[in-house]
């Protein structure tokens, strides 16, 4: 009934599966891979037509876990996976980012590729065995693809690079110092295609270590895919490539010199009109048969590439007039919103990020329901992209694909950078507005998210900027690396190569290849031209701001206690009654994590005291011979009660009231009375002993006995 071929190897520490031929056999491509105990199962089925007038390539993947994967219920009124997590979108990015260049060019039906997550072992994390797998099942499928690709985690602990590294190791690398790297990437047999990572601040040569290194153990697993495709592939999907060079020959002729005019534009919408203005002289031109050719739109894209690419590689210079290594001009400025915690405006060129930090308590942490547990962040990054910053109408709705991942990406640049939560306790939030893009506005949300935490009194480590590189790369090898691109540079180029960093090394890195990959020494000239810009722009950073500033007025302060881990209860109360009691007395926030830290929170000090004071008085232990400002509860015959310590009490004996015989307490005590008293010990019962006799009732200071004896005398 089955055709089942299986492959397996030795990948690491654990044994790396290949299956198909059981499961999903109406797919054209179904393989399920197992790493560990954490198996993804992946699904490729693709049109055999193209849908008429289609313009592009219509490539959808998606990556879902399954809560079962792990032994879980989903969380929720529901009981049901909704709508997909961050993690799922980023996952789905990941896989998306090196495939879809590999297809063959003039392909355009539509492919769909699904990766499920079946099994999750809680030490390898599903994605990169998502990757495997859909790489797996693309090349057995039959659709034009020129994979297969291969991907695999890098970490980077003891000077020593780490394959696949566990989920706790990766799980937060600030609270893992020896851990300096998550890295994903992801490549065929000659090159790389995708690079993912968060890094503490790296030097460039151990980076593109990091991704040799990478490249050289997914060798063996693009091997494995082969064996399996030799076995169980099926047939290839007759397609030819489409021919349109006589099209293309008379768009040249028609237009080339009208897209190289408007080319030469340095304004992005004064171009933009100019380029869309000579594409539509150039369609009158043509004849009706070749006005609704279906390559025509490739053709015109053509024709735009290569104009914009032009003499690059030989003259170096830009459709903007900048040289390679130019970046653009750059104007920070900090403090621009009275009312937040921290703002910033970063322009450069006409890129510009309005980011704003809001500081919160551990009420605002946000909480993550994953498959390998629940966790909360207590930083936060969202940008937001509208349609108006490329002047343009659309539909506005709940974040896509793209902002959570550039949202992801300026995180990953940040986090490396922000103090432990010991130092700064609060929940950090950044808001990246888009308002102008012309390429690069993750890494302006970099710049501009560092400036406003710094504008919101946070201490960072290090400033970090951030700047997106590109590459033109000619048929005969040779290239040339850009910085800071233009959107059509990007749109039209080869490569869209992200770093970003402090003075002292890289933070983040992401890659996105348009091409079969690039080759190490293009890496690595890159790395090190980023670098340099980098550099500048930090130095423009500097001039709104070089260190964080004051603390904001409207900013909530928040306060740190440590209390004994047997005292919590006691702080909690019975149901919460005694930490309820200290908020609504005091005014203040209080949360209490199972180590005994406490935060207090509010926007007045004299309310942070209160609370303070309050959770003191339960947790401390009054110290002997210490002197306490108390209030008599009750008065017996022989004593008064007195409240001295939080809820403590303690006997003032008759005897220790004043220095003379009393015949009863009440004759200088009432119930209500405020006094001061010292603690003389306890007795074997465990009973506390106070006196007032011994201390001055106006001044509270302890009255010296020995000298009061001499004057007697």
């Amino acid at each position: 009934m089955f055709n089942i071929s299986t492959k397996s190897m030795q990948w690491g520490e654990e044994t790396l599966t290949l299956e198909t031929g059981k499961v999903a056999r109406q797919a054209d491509g179904s393989v399920i891979a197992t790493l560990g105990e954490t198996s993804v199962h992946a699904a490729v089925t693709y049109a055999r037509e193209q849908k008429p007038g289609q313009d592009f390539f219509p490539l959808t993947v998606h990556y879902q876990e399954k809560y079962y994967a792990a032994g879980k219920v989903p969380g929720g009124f529901f009981k049901r996976e909704a709508r997909p997590t961050e993690k799922e979108t980023l996952t789905a990015r990941l896989i998306d980012r090196p495939i879809r260049p590999l297809f063959v060019p003039g392909f355009k039906n539509e492919v769909l590729v699904m990766c499920t997550v079946l099994s999750h072992d809680l030490v390898n994390d599903p994605d990169i065995v998502a990757m495997i797998a859909a790489s797996a099942a693309l090349t057995i499928s039959g659709v034009p693809f020129m994979g297969p690709i291969a991907g695999c985690r890098v970490g980077y602990e003891d000077g020593e690079y780490v394959l696949n590294p566990t989920v706790d190791d990766m799980q937060d690398l600030r609270l893992n110092p020896e851990q300096r790297l998550d890295l994903i990437v992801a490549g065929t047999k000659e090159a790389v295609m995708m690079v993912e990572s968060e890094a503490y601040e790296l030097s460039e040569s151990e980076m593109l270590g990091a991704v040799n290194f990478a490249h050289e153990q997914i060798q063996p697993v693009i091997d494995l895919i082969i064996a399996l495709a030799e076995e169980a592939a099926k047939e290839p999907f007759d397609f030819q490539p489409p021919d349109y060079s006589v099209l293309y020959a008379d768009v040249v002729k028609l237009g080339e010199q009208k897209v190289r005019d408007a080319y030469a534009i340095t304004d992005k919408q004064e171009r933009q009109a100019a380029v869309a203005a000579a594409k539509q002289e150039i369609i009158e031109g043509l004849n009706e048969e070749q006005r609704e050719d279906p390559n025509l739109g490739s053709a015109l894209k053509k024709l735009e590439s290569s104009v914009l690419r032009g003499d690059v590689v030989k003259t170096g210079k830009r459709i903007d007039g900048r040289s390679t290594t130019d970046v653009r001009a750059i104007v920070a400025e900090t403090g621009l919103l009275p009312r937040t915690h921290g703002s910033a405006l970063f322009t450069r060129g006409e890129t510009q990020a309005l980011a704003v930090t809001t500081l919160g308590t551990g009420d605002d942490e946000q909480f993550i329901d994953a498959l390998h547990g629940n966790f909360k962040s207590n930083f936060l990054l969202h940008y937001n992209f509208p349609p108006y910053s490329v002047g343009e109408v659309g539909r506005v709705g709940s974040p896509g694909r793209r902002e959570i991942g550039h949202g992801k990406l300026a995180w990953r640049a940040l986090q490396a950078v922000l103090p432990a939560p010991t130092d700064f306790p609060y929940t950090i939030r950044v808001v990246s507005e888009i308002t102008e893009s012309n390429g690069s506005s993750s890494m302006a949300s970099v710049c501009g998210g560092s400036l406003s935490m710094m504008d919101a009194g946070v201490p960072l480590k290090a400033p970090v900027a951030g700047v997106a590189m590109g590459l033109i790369l000619e048929e005969d090898g040779s290239y040339a690396v850009l910085t800071d691109i233009l959107g059509d540079e990007d749109h039209l180029g080869d490569m869209d190569f992200k770093v970003a960093g402090t003075e002292n090394g890289i933070t983040s890195l992401q890659m996105d290849i348009k091409v079969a990959g690039i080759t190490p020494e293009i890496m690595e000239k890159a790395l090190a031209q980023a670098k340099d810009g980098r550099l500048h722009i930090l130095s423009e950073m500097s001039k709104a701001l070089s260190e964080a500033g004051e603390f904001s007025a409207h900013a909530p302060r928040i306060e740190t206690m440590q209390i004994p881990t047997d005292k919590i209860r006691e702080v909690i109360g019975s149901g919460g009654k005694v930490i309820r009691e200290i908020v609504e007395t005091s005014g203040a926030k209080v949360d209490i994590n199972d180590d005994g830290v406490i935060k207090i929170a509010s926007s007045d000090g004299e309310a942070i005291k209160r609370a303070h004071d309050m959770i003191y008085s339960i947790v401390a232990e009054p110290e002997v011979g210490g002197v306490y400002t108390g209030k008599v509860v009750k008065i017996v015959d022989f004593g008064a009660f007195v409240n001295f310590f939080g809820k403590r009490d303690g006997l003032v004996h008759v005897s220790q009231i004043e220095n003379r015989r009393l015949n009863h307490p009440s004759d200088v005590l009432k119930e209500g009375q405020e006094v001061k008293v010292k603690l003389l010990g306890f007795d074997d019962r465990g009973k506390v002993r106070l006196s007032m006799k011994v201390v001055d009732q106006e001044t509270g200071e302890e009255i010296d006995q020995s000298k009061k004896e001499e004057a007697a005398d």
